[in-house]
């Protein structure tokens, strides 16, 4: 099963273009993205082990909807944002076809869909954008983490803080 991947010229391509145009460039991130797409397959799958229905231990389950770990989980989520952005005025790109484009009078809005897949999973990059955070501020040295504060904690109000430009941490000033 293929799914489209942008090749690093076309990103680069991508950037310049904007960057040329002063165009402004936002990243964003789909969370759990992949579970969004529908299979067009019939995949079956077996009962998680220790979660077994007891009165149908032997059953497996037909699978609708694209799970992590399926091979056609990269295509379903392409093809159901493909279809999304084609339905809604875009246009595929000729030279990528991650690549969309719409036009309306004088504006232009560009999505490039980046999916970085290796042979042990699939990743969506964001390692040069935090590296360009780590470097304006200063925290090459920082200790890495997989979650930076505990994800069971709860963020609470600082009512005596003080308040901080919050262009500082916008992603166009990077």
């Amino acid at each position: 099963v293929f799914a489209p991947v942008a090749r690093i010229k076309a990103i680069r391509l991508f950037l310049a273009y904007a960057s040329f145009m002063g165009f402004p460039v936002y990243q964003i991130d789909v969370k759990s993205a992949f579970l969004y797409g529908t299979i067009e397959e019939e995949v079956y799958v077996f009962q998680t082990p220790r979660f077994e229905d007891p009165e149908y231990p032997n059953k497996v389950y037909k699978v609708v909807k694209a799970l992590y770990g399926l091979h056609q989980a990269p295509r379903a989520w392409y093809e159901t944002l493909a279809t999304y952005l084609l339905e809604n005025g875009f246009q595929r790109g000729t030279i990528d076809q991650t690549l969309f484009i719409k036009k309306q009078q004088k504006d232009i809005l560009l999505v490039q869909i980046y999916v970085k897949q290796k042979k042990d999973g699939i990743f969506i990059s964001q390692d040069k954008y935090v590296a360009e955070i780590l470097r304006k501020f200063g925290l090459f040295e920082g200790k890495s983490a997989s979650t930076p504060i505990d994800a069971e904690k709860p963020l609470l109000k600082d009512s005596d803080g003080e308040d901080v430009d919050m262009h500082t941490y916008s992603q166009e000033n990077l």
